[in-house]
């Protein structure tokens, strides 16, 4: 009865395999009729899926008051070498170099000797430490040395900088063609009923466009709403037709076409979105041209920002923990969301740890005819911040239809040098330490507008500052306010 007794205060979601035949069979079914009488009906298995760059995996849950708890241990396991040991009600875990220690009952533990606020009640049982999923934001970046991204209510969480962005558009044709372009590969689970098309993410870190509902104007297919629900991503297209999906692109791309039988009827719409995060640009090849047509196409989003680096491209080694295509990544994420509370139209050209060409960066910019590029570094030398313009090379210009692919940011430089001062200015008022300069750092050099690339380093000796939040927002602040207050002389440039 010790085993009943224990489990009385909470659900577990894994279940005991039994495999011994005749008398043992009664005895199971005798446990499990009183395990009924105590719990009640079983709530359905809960997981908590995680995306990392090392592996993509779930755990399960258990429940306790209400709350949400995961084992910690078998959390960490995936993601490098850990181990722990209990002593009594204490409860000690070793992750890689870093130590944890925990109490049964507490609501605070310590982390390298540090205070660390749980938010409920750590529980220790079987063996096992179990922590809320809620604590989890807060406490797993001193384990891991870089920032987590926890959505509590669809079971999803996001170490580092993974994360699959993706971006739609409705082609004007009739029939019309819904083009999903994502950042990396994907293979979604997909179910069509009357109205719509469901795409499922459950292996994927696809995270959510900066609007849930994305709205284009036609009548066949007028709509798409994302969502998250039972640790995966979904993507529902609305539709007055039957529609069909096909890949391509090596599953980057995914197209919702009405099908054969519907194609004939299906009503033409203006091809146009109007709303939500609907536009993407057309997907760029792996080399890009040698010459960029300047093209009269009206711009879709006023502001691009490229997290440098990312995939094999690691960037600067910041620490043994930490690397720069991660808090670029952070730092990218933190930036759109300062200039989109500015009402400002920002994506983010690298969302994911995808491995994505410098070409293909700038092509990307110069297709969707953003008034502002702003590339992203950071560094472990020097301090605070550094802001940089393309240099060109001298006495060279463009003429006529077309521009040099080596030179496309010439006629945009004075704009692209106006927007550096405008950041440098408001990171001195906020007191950071800030220079400018001039440097050949693709690829500035092949945008064709305003183009500056923004370098952080930590204020002072300690470079786990460039993970912290407070930091990252007084940087990402400081440039989003400068853009802002220069919005129209951007704009007026397109």
């Amino acid at each position: 009865m010790r085993w009943i007794e224990d489990e009385a205060g909470f659900e577990r979601t894994r279940r005991p395999l039994y495999s011994r035949p005749g008398a043992t069979l009664a005895l199971v079914l005798t446990c499990a009729i009183l395990l009924s009488a105590i719990l009640g009906t079983a709530a359905p298995e809960k997981h908590l899926a995680v995306f990392s760059v090392a592996a993509n995996y779930s755990v399960s849950l258990m429940q306790h008051d209400g709350r949400d708890y995961v084992g910690l241990l078998e959390l960490l396991e995936p993601l490098g070498r850990v181990s722990a040991k209990a002593d009594g009600e204490r409860w000690r875990l070793r992750y890689n170099n870093v130590e944890g220690d925990f109490q049964e009952g507490k609501n605070r533990a310590k982390v390298q000797g540090r205070d660390a606020d749980l938010g409920a009640k750590f529980l220790f049982h079987n063996g096992r430490g179990l922590v809320p999923v809620a604590a989890l934001g807060s406490l797993l970046p001193r384990f891991l040395g870089g920032p987590v991204t926890v959505h509590e209510e669809s079971g999803r969480l996001f170490v580092g900088g993974v994360g699959t962005h993706f971006t739609a558009s409705l082609a004007a044709e009739n029939p019309p063609r819904l083009v999903f372009h994502f950042s990396a590969p994907v293979n979604p689970t997909i179910a069509t009923e009357a109205g719509s098309l469901r795409m499922t993410f459950a292996r994927e870190p696809v995270v959510a466009p900066a609007s849930p509902t994305l709205t284009f104007g036609n009548k066949a297919i007028p709509s798409a709403n994302y969502s998250e629900n039972n640790s995966a991503a979904v993507v529902t297209v609305t539709a007055t037709v039957p529609v069909m999906a096909s890949f391509s692109n090596d599953g980057r791309t995914i197209t919702i076409a009405p099908t054969a039988s519907a194609a004939a009827s299906a009503p033409a719409g203006t091809g146009q979105p109007i709303a939500g995060n609907s536009a993407a640009p057309t997907q760029p090849t792996a080399n890009a041209p040698a010459n960029i047509p300047i093209s009269p196409t009206q711009r879709r989003y006023f502001a691009v920002i490229d997290a440098s680096h990312g995939g094999d491209d690691h960037g600067e080694t910041l620490s043994n923990t930490l690397l720069e295509k991660d808090v670029t990544v952070a730092l990218a994420r933190s930036l759109r969301q300062e200039l989109e509370s500015r009402g400002i139209t920002t994506l983010v050209l690298r969302d994911s740890d995808a491995n994505v060409p410098l070409d293909q960066r700038a092509t990307f910019a110069n297709e969707d005819h953003a008034a502002i590029y702003i590339a992203l570094h950071a560094a472990s030398s020097g301090h605070g911040v550094r802001v940089y313009t393309a240099l060109l090379p001298y006495g060279e210009d463009d003429h006529g239809p077309f521009r040099s692919w080596t030179t496309a940011q010439h006629g945009a430089h004075p704009l692209s040098q106006t927007a550096a001062s405008a950041v440098a200015g408001e990171l001195q008022r906020r007191q950071i330490p800030v220079r400018t300069l001039a440097a050949p750092l693709r690829p500035l050099n092949n945008l064709t507008g305003a183009a500056i690339a923004v370098e952080v380093a930590p204020q002072g000796a300690d470079v786990s500052q460039l993970t912290a939040p407070d930091y990252q927002q007084l940087i990402t602040s400081a440039v989003a306010t400068a853009i802002a207050a220069n919005r129209d002389q951007f704009g007026a440039a397109q």
